[in-house]
């Protein structure tokens, strides 16, 4: 994934952590998961990131990036896994952000608007004619935010968190505990506990 500007984006990606991993209400964004159910998850007992993980490409380790590193620690390790210089497991994770154009079109009503005009004969536009809609266009911006979690030796992907959503306006001035306490809401689904081949929790 490629981030461009990085000081700019890494700023706009606290928005995108607060946005995503706050999706308790029903209109909020989705966190999607899902795992190998080939793999041998019995067989992980040991971890560690990736070398450069996190969106700041060889740019200096943002506080962005420390902090969902230390937050993926703590989840780690309370499944029982072990940091290792030789792990089963890599962690790795990455932010996008995409500017987005929605487009809307609606019957626009007879009792206001340029066509409120009609309103006092009763009478609309037909559909094919297309005179009786309004067009409405707003900007927003898409996030994205990924945990996976890879086989070392296969190097596969055997498990992975995704969060999509609208990224709203809304400032979260704690870029800390936004993540301490949202990262732990992507690994609510991991369904697995080191050395235990068998799901603890099934989706």
């Amino acid at each position: 994934m490629q981030i461009h500007r990085p000081r700019r984006q890494i700023g706009r990606l606290i928005l995108l952590l607060s946005a995503l991993v706050f999706a308790g209400c029903a209109s909020g964004p989705n966190i999607m998961t899902d795992y190998d159910r080939a793999a041998d998850f019995g067989a992980y007992k040991t971890y560690n990131f990736v070398e450069g993980a996190g969106p700041d490409h060889g740019q200096a380790q943002s506080l962005f990036t420390q902090y969902v590193i230390r937050a993926v620690t703590i989840e780690m390790e309370k499944r029982g896994y072990t940091k290792s210089d030789n792990p089963d497991l890599l962690v790795n994770f990455g932010a996008r952000l995409d500017d987005k154009i929605d487009v809307r079109t609606t019957s626009a009503p007879m009792t206001g608007g340029y066509y409120g005009y009609r309103a006092p004969y009763g009478y609309g536009g037909w559909g094919g004619y297309g005179y009786a809609t309004e067009t409405h266009v707003s900007e927003y911006t898409e996030g994205t935010f990924n945990i996976d979690l890879i086989d070392n030796k296969r190097r596969q992907l055997v498990w992975e968190a995704v969060g999509i959503g609208r990224i709203t306006d809304k400032k979260r001035e704690n870029l800390e505990e936004t993540i301490m306490t949202g990262v732990p809401v992507y690994f609510s689904t991991y369904p697995f506990v080191a050395g235990n081949p068998n799901p603890v929790i099934e989706k």
